[in-house]
């Protein structure tokens, strides 16, 4: 029997399109796909996104099959499987004639870990190869940053506006003359029937038996599988694109910081999954949306919003994960310490905003970014919570979450971590801003316009608590100057009101 080469495709590789499948042929290739408990368990992840990763990768794998590769699929109920990416790696070498291992490199510093052992560790050559569906490779990145005092997203989207050519005119410079539309993406939403939905498909059989797998092996893992939802297919995952560009994309700008009591997609896209997975591949996405927009049908601060959120921000996060290197996930700039509230494990809290975010994130396994960013992540930054708890909460939870992808998001962008090597300023907020973008404090029993005292919206003595803790690390921030000229003009009265506030409110967390 002639010898083969085994191909690993990994959770998040399901694009046909992979790397480590370009120019190999399906009668000499092994492809080897694993379900194991060590992904499944090394945080606890949603109960909904789980069985979305299962149910997406025994989709691909029948898909594949019937391109004319073969593919070994090992699922996690089988009672030879060993738990571990390496383990089943080894056991398909003890079942097939292998003379190489060929794999696309791992999205997280952990697994990659794993594989770059496996030469040695098996005597078998091993070929990693670049995962070409990012735009940015990780020496073009290393090549922009080389140099900078400041690595700000904003001049590194430039870069891959220009790469791409995405939204340029014949001279090379941006639509409309700006590079950023963003202060035109920040209106509170209303009501509104015609509001889009995003499609629900119905389980199949398959994904049937992963939501009884899933219900049965996670009991302890948070979430509800009640709402699931996901597409789980190629073909379904183009058909929420589809439905997103004719039908919400047009308002997707507008209206992409807004929040409302009981919607919790509005108009965004909820693709985010298909492409952190390989579903749907995110340049083909981006380019579509310019061409929407060239041909009238979508407003430039709608198309230029979409598509900076992906060769912008993704592709950025991405740069700075491997840039920074596996003790990135340590830092904790600010000295956070106080332990994870267990309401973000259940919902059950009289801060509505904080509610509706939680409490849709465990019934589908998603927020949008500002529900992430400005709610559950602004809660615990200015509360003091462990940077390394909320990193740990947000891998859990959310069904598009990587740790190259939420790592950056959570750690730098959201919670100050890495001292701003992400982020020029804290994302810190009073219950202002949550006013401002959402309908959320008019059926609050907290009452927004308060800072001290039992009603008061305790996002606003916080917020000021949270300066003035961090005075010390804060206060030579430029963009900070304005709310610590306000804290110091306080008379020293209404300061230690607020603090005292504070103080009682963190201490019954």
């Amino acid at each position: 029997m002639s010898k083969k080469t085994l191909i690993p495709i990994l959770g998040d590789q399901l694009s046909h399109g992979i790397s480590s499948l370009s120019d190999q042929d399906p009668d000499k290739s092994i492809l080897l796909m694993m379900e194991v408990d060590a992904e499944t368990t090394y945080v606890k992840h949603h109960k909904a996104k789980i069985v979305y990763i299962f149910s997406a990768m025994r989709h691909h794998a029948a898909a594949l099959r019937e391109r004319g590769w073969i593919v070994d699929y090992v699922s996690l109920d089988d009672p030879e499987n060993t738990g571990s990416f390496t383990g089943e790696v080894a056991r398909a070498l003890e079942r097939h004639p292998v003379e190489s291992i060929r794999i696309t490199e791992a999205g997280e510093w952990r697994v990659m870990s794993m594989i770059e052992n496996w030469q040695d560790q098996f005597n078998v050559p091993v070929t990693i190869c670049p995962d070409d569906r990012f735009i940015a490779t990780h020496q073009e990145f290393e090549e922009w940053a080389e140099g900078k005092k400041q690595l700000r997203m904003e001049f590194f989207y430039r870069e891959m506006r220009r790469k791409t050519g995405l939204l340029l005119d014949d001279d090379g410079k941006p639509e409309g003359g700006k590079w950023n539309y963003d202060a035109e993406n920040r209106k509170p939403a209303q009501s509104d029937l015609m509001m889009p939905q995003p499609i629900r498909f119905q389980p199949d059989e398959i994904t049937q038996d992963v939501l009884n797998l899933v219900a049965e092996k996670f009991t302890d893992h948070p979430g509800s599988l009640d709402h699931f939802h996901f597409a789980v297919t190629r073909k379904e995952a183009l058909r929420q694109r589809r439905k997103f560009l004719d039908h919400a994309l047009a308002q997707f700008g507008d209206y992409q910081d807004a929040m409302l009591t009981g919607e919790p997609f509005l108009w965004h896209s909820i693709l985010s999954p298909y492409l952190n997975s390989g579903l749907l591949d995110p340049l083909d996405l981006c380019r579509e949306v310019a061409d929407l927009y060239a041909d009238g049908k979508v407003p430039l601060n709608a198309a230029e919003g979409f598509i900076r959120q992906i060769i912008g921000w993704r592709e950025y996060v991405r740069g700075i994960y491997w840039r920074e290197g596996p003790d990135y996930a340590q830092r904790n700039f600010l000295e956070a310490r106080r332990p994870l509230p267990g309401f973000y494990y259940t919902g059950d809290t009289d801060m509505l905003c904080l509610s509706e975010a939680i409490g849709q994130t465990l019934d589908f396994a998603y927020a949008h970014h500002i529900q992430r960013l400005m709610i559950t992540g602004n809660f615990a930054l200015i509360a003091g919570i462990d940077p390394h708890a909320v990193h740990k909460w947000y891998l859990e939870v959310y069904a598009d979450a990587y740790e190259w992808v939420e790592l950056p998001n959570t750690l730098g962008m959201s919670q100050f971590g890495d001292g701003g090597i992400i982020a020029s300023k804290p994302y810190a907020s009073s219950g202002n801003y949550i006013n401002k973008m959402s309908d959320h404090c008019a059926s609050c029993r907290y009452d927004v316009k308060k800072r001290v005292g039992e009603n008061a919206c305790p996002y606003n003595a916080l917020y000021w608590d949270f300066l003035a803790r961090n005075e010390v690390k804060l206060k030579d921030n430029n963009r900070l100057a304005m709310p610590y000229r306000t804290w110091n003009k306080m008379d020293a009265d209404a300061r230690k009101q607020l603090r005292g506030s504070a103080k009682k409110f963190l201490e019954q967390l």
